[in-house]
């Protein structure tokens, strides 16, 4: 799958910055991205920790930049531009302060003020602290609503999207219709997926009853009231979206039962829980999350990520930078 993104991104010098420069997982990738000559590897944090443990690590890192922001001549300037942005809810000395001690706030501005084309952080740090400073200084795209994410996992061959995992934590109807279209939209020009949207929950087509129940049916008729370029069924519970036996006893008619490969959830604990089952029990390779509906190419990792999902992510970042805001 990166494989068909990096021949579009390769060479073309979009620069990615990493907010936690330092940690060996993400020397480990930036390396191989350098090597690769796949996109421009900028690391954020202090040269001199950065340095010296890219050499215990043994990762060559000679000519990749290094930004530290105690010494980023044009902070003041950030700042600034940081207080407009928040409207007054910070004065300059508050500004200042965010960007110096917090490595999100000083790279989210980097992409705000095109320092940067796209940053990945998270291996180190909470989903909210990486993204809260994307939502109050990049916000979301226009025409988008809300921000959302999805991952995408791989098995023998088979792919699937699962969303939302990591941000939206009790979505209604209207944002779970967002959430839908922002993830087959990514589905489709991201993956190569050809998207078959389930939305799902713990009834299928009314067998139970419930609020979960409601706002999912809810959610699938105002998508179908739409003029899509996709299918899209619910609510169902999962056996119902991915065994066709099943789908032809619950839902014979239904052109997404049995054969779904896009996945809604109804709340972020049922998503988050749902895609790490997959990967850690079923040995799904995870690659995300991967941030819809941003007005810039920022996405979040998991803690327990390794060097190659960080390889994966910083591609896909590089691959939203060049098809989304390729200026």
């Amino acid at each position: 799958m990166t494989d068909t993104l990096e021949k579009f991104i390769q060479g073309k010098g979009i620069r990615v910055g990493f907010m936690e420069g330092e940690d060996a997982r993400v020397l480990e990738a930036v390396y191989y991205l350098k090597e690769h000559n796949t996109l421009v590897p900028v690391l954020l944090g202090d040269e001199n920790e950065i340095l010296e443990n890219a050499k215990k690590f043994g990762f060559n890192i000679d000519g990749i930049e290094i930004i530290n922001p105690k010494k980023f001549n044009d902070i003041d300037k950030l700042a600034l531009r940081m207080v407009s942005i928040r409207r007054g809810k910070w004065d300059l000395e508050t500004c200042k302060k965010y960007l110096l001690e917090d490595i999100s706030y000083f790279g989210s501005m980097l992409v705000e003020q095109k320092y940067l084309d796209g940053l990945l952080g998270g291996c180190l740090h909470p989903t909210a602290d990486v993204l809260r400073p994307a939502l109050q200084l990049i916000k979301p795209a226009p025409g988008q609503s809300l921000v959302s994410s999805c991952f995408l996992l791989r098995k023998d061959g088979k792919q699937y999207i699962m969303a939302d995992c990591t941000i939206n934590l009790d979505p209604s109807a209207d944002d779970l219709v967002e959430i839908a279209l922002q993830t087959a939209k990514t589905a489709k020009e991201i993956f190569d997926i050809d998207p078959k949207v389930a939305m799902l929950s713990y009834s299928s087509f009314g067998s139970a009853g419930g609020a979960c129940v409601e706002k999912m049916s809810e959610a699938k008729k105002r998508l179908k009231r739409m003029p899509l370029d996709f299918d899209v069924d619910g609510e169902m519970q999962f056996d119902c979206a991915i065994v066709p036996e099943v789908a032809r006893l619950k839902a014979p008619d239904s052109k997404v039962a049995g054969c779904a490969n896009t996945f809604i959830f109804p709340n972020l604990s049922s998503s988050n829980i749902g895609y790490k089952v997959a990967a850690r029990l079923g040995g799904w390779e995870a690659i995300g999350p991967v941030t819809q509906g941003l007005n810039a190419p920022i996405s979040d990792l998991s803690r327990g990520v390794d060097a190659k999902g960080i390889y994966k992510m910083a591609v896909v970042i590089a691959y939203q930078k060049y098809k989304y805001f390729n200026e």
